[in-house]
């Protein structure tokens, strides 16, 4: 068994409805894999499952990361152990500064590490460093959590919690929607610099433009719930001529 990410004969449902069916993947430490699929197909449900968001009722199969059956785990809980997800729609919350946010949930992964939490200068230092790559000015740290933000900039926070956090699996769902050109070279590249051997990703993407920058292993097409189709970057290349007809007739 993959000792990494092993999701074997998985199927969800969302208010008794099936959204992903006996779906299988393995993820191993290094790897970048994209998903690809149209709208409705359940990519969103499959990253909201791994990251243990309410509301998902899971009728059969295993989620294993790390040797730990993941679904035993509360949401905090999988954060700890290194997964991250980047929401589609990032969420606001209001009364809580950004740079609070990043702060509480760095010190929890760190306390789960046996770490110490980083000294107040040594964090502000750190976040700085990161806010500048990503060309976030230091007074929207001290704004509530994106509250008020454009969609672009709310991408650009999750992007930043992503490089503060350094997670050993991180999910990103459609973390290229929203963002204009430059914005979206900045933070695609600030993603794709985090790639190493110790870190895997889950990108989840509908157009071929994120991947030309953060080269995939592995492309997936996703249709219904399932995994049709397995390949290389090609795939993703196929998709962005052809679409999804060939694989939604087979259906």
């Amino acid at each position: 068994m993959n000792n990494f990410l092993n999701i074997q004969s998985l199927s969800a449902k969302v208010e008794d409805k099936l959204i992903i069916n006996n779906l299988n993947l393995n993820v191993d430490k290094g790897e970048v894999h994209a998903i690809m699929g149209p709208n409705g197909s359940g990519k969103s449900t499959l990253s909201n499952v791994l990251a243990g968001k309410d509301g998902y009722e899971i009728t059969s199969g295993i989620i294993n990361f790390c040797g730990e059956d993941l679904m035993s785990l509360k949401p905090n809980e999988r954060s700890n152990r290194g997964i991250f997800l980047a929401f589609q729609y990032p969420v606001e919350i209001p009364g809580v500064t950004n740079i609070n946010f990043i702060k509480t949930a760095l010190d929890s992964n760190r306390k789960h590490r046996g770490l110490d939490p980083l000294k107040p200068g040594d964090f502000l230092k750190l976040i700085k460093e990161k806010s500048k790559i990503l060309g976030i000015p230091e007074d929207r740290l001290k704004r509530q959590l994106n509250v008020g933000f454009s969609g672009g900039e709310k991408k650009r926070n999750e992007a930043l919690q992503l490089l503060m956090l350094d997670p050993s699996l991180a999910i990103l769902d459609e973390t290229d929607s929203g963002l204009d050109v430059d914005a979206f070279k900045i933070v695609a590249d600030s993603i794709n610099s985090r790639r190493n051997n110790d870190s895997s990703m889950l990108i989840i993407t509908h157009y071929q433009r994120l991947l030309e920058r953060i080269e995939p292993d592995f492309v997936h097409v996703f249709i219904n719930g399932s995994i049709i189709e397995s390949g290389g970057p090609e795939l993703a290349s196929e998709i962005e001529s052809n679409g999804y007809e060939r694989f939604t007739d087979v259906k």
